[in-house]
């Protein structure tokens, strides 16, 4: 059987790198949502807010975008 999980159940690995950089820039959730919508990802401060807490699975569309605003690369992201 596939799971589709990481190793603690959680439905993404990058919510709390996502979260750490996102406070490092001293910038909120809907801060990063309107910054995201910029470069053409629709999300929502509510969708930042599922990332981070490692509710909702994370696209490699949505990846690249906060990848982007970030200012980190796909690994730093990755990082477990």
């Amino acid at each position: 059987m596939f799971i589709n999980k990481s190793s603690d159940n959680k439905n993404n690995i990058c919510g709390k790198n996502i979260a750490k950089f996102r406070k490092e820039m001293k910038i909120s959730q809907r801060e990063l949502a309107d910054q995201l919508q910029l470069v053409g990802l629709d999300v929502d401060k509510n969708a930042i807010q599922r990332i981070e807490s490692r509710q909702r699975f994370v696209t490699d569309i949505e990846i690249i975008a906060i990848s982007k605003v970030l200012k980190k690369s796909y690994e730093e992201l990755l990082k477990d």
